[in-house]
């Protein structure tokens, strides 16, 4: 159960960070580049674990 649970975070995490890199960065800047990358880590790390 948990199980499950931790990798629809982890999708989700992955989907938020890409949304956040397509959508949010049309205004080119840097740190919103960043959060989308570490978002996109954890998410990835959450689902390696």
């Amino acid at each position: 159960m948990f199980g499950i649970l931790k990798k629809t975070i982890g999708v989700c995490l992955i989907g938020f960070g890409l949304g956040i890199l397509l959508v949010l960065l049309l205004p080119i800047t840097g740190w919103l580049f960043i959060i989308g990358l570490t978002i996109i880590c954890v998410g990835f790390m959450w689902l390696a674990c």
